[in-house]
C-alpha cells in the first residue's frame, strides 16, 4: 500500500496502477477483479474495516466485492443507481439501448453480487470524504471528495492509463462500456470545477498536478 495523503493509501492490483483500489480511513474503495482477491485481502489484513464502498458496479471495480465483505464481516456501499447492478452482478441492463458486446461479456467477468447495506447519495459522508454523485460511465456512479486538501477519488470518471493497452495519459472512460458519455463530460467538469490537487483514479497513477487535471476537462468538448 502506498500512503498518498493523511488516512488515504492506494492499493495496486494490478501493475502500472492498471486497476486501484483505496483505502480512506476504514473504508476500502473498490475491490478490483476476481483475479485480484488474494493480493486485495492479504494487503488489508490487519487493518481495520468498517466498510466497503464501490465507485461504481463494473467488474473491474466489484469483482472482489462479495469476497472481501464476507471476509472481514463489512457493508456494502455503493451509488443509489447502481444498487441493481451491485446485487446481481448483471452490468448490462443499466444500457439504453442494445448493450455492446463487451458489457455482455462483463456481466460473465465479474463477480458474485452481493447485497448494497448502503446506498450513497450527494453529500453522504464517508470516513473524512464527501460523496459527490458523478453518473455518466453508470448510473450511480460517485466519487469521494476531501475539501480540507482537495484529494478527490474518482473511480472511472476519467483515467490516468488505458485499462485494456496500459498506454498512459488522461482520458474519458470507453464508450463501449459507457452508459452515457455526455453525463460522464459533465461529472468530469464537475470534478474539475472542485479545483482538487491530488487525484486518484481507478486506472492509472494518482496525479498530483490538479491544475493538469482541470485544464484537460476545461479543452474537451461541450
Amino acid at each position: 500500500m502506498v500512503e498518498l495523503a493523511p488516512h488515504v493509501w492506494q492499493l495496486p492490483l494490478l501493475p502500472l496502477n492498471g486497476v486501484n483500489a483505496y483505502l480512506v480511513g476504514d473504508v476500502i474503495d473498490d475491490a478490483g477483479t476476481p483475479w485480484t482477491e488474494r493480493r486485495l485481502l492479504t494487503a488489508l489484513e490487519g487493518r481495520p474495516l468498517h466498510a466497503h464502498l464501490l465507485t461504481h458496479a463494473h467488474p473491474d471495480h466489484q469483482g472482489a466485492s462479495a469476497a472481501l465483505c464476507e471476509a472481514r464481516s463489512i457493508p456494502l456501499w455503493c451509488g443509489a443507481g447502481d444498487r441493481a447492478a451491485a446485487e446481481t452482478a448483471v452490468f448490462s441492463e443499466t444500457w439504453r439501448g442494445r448493450p455492446h458486446p463487451v458489457l455482455l461479456l462483463a456481466d460473465r467477468l465479474g463477480g458474485p453480487g452481493h447485497r448494497v447495506d448502503r446506498a450513497l447519495h450527494e453529500g453522504d459522508r464517508v470516513a473524512d470524504f464527501v460523496v459527490i454523485e458523478t453518473p455518466g460511465h453508470t448510473p450511480g456512479h460517485v466519487s469521494l471528495w476531501r475539501e480540507t486538501d482537495r484529494v478527490v477519488i474518482l473511480g472511472d470518471v476519467a483515467s490516468y492509463r488505458n485499462p485494456l493497452s496500459l498506454s498512459p495519459g488522461l482520458r474519458e472512460p470507453s464508450r463501449l462500456v459507457t452508459r452515457d458519455p455526455l453525463e460522464n463530460r459533465r461529472s468530469i467538469r464537475k470534478i474539475a470545477a472542485l479545483r482538487p490537487r491530488l487525484v486518484c483514479f481507478g486506472h492509472g497513477p494518482p496525479l498530483a498536478d490538479g491544475e493538469r487535471f482541470v485544464r484537460w476537462a476545461e479543452a474537451l468538448e461541450t
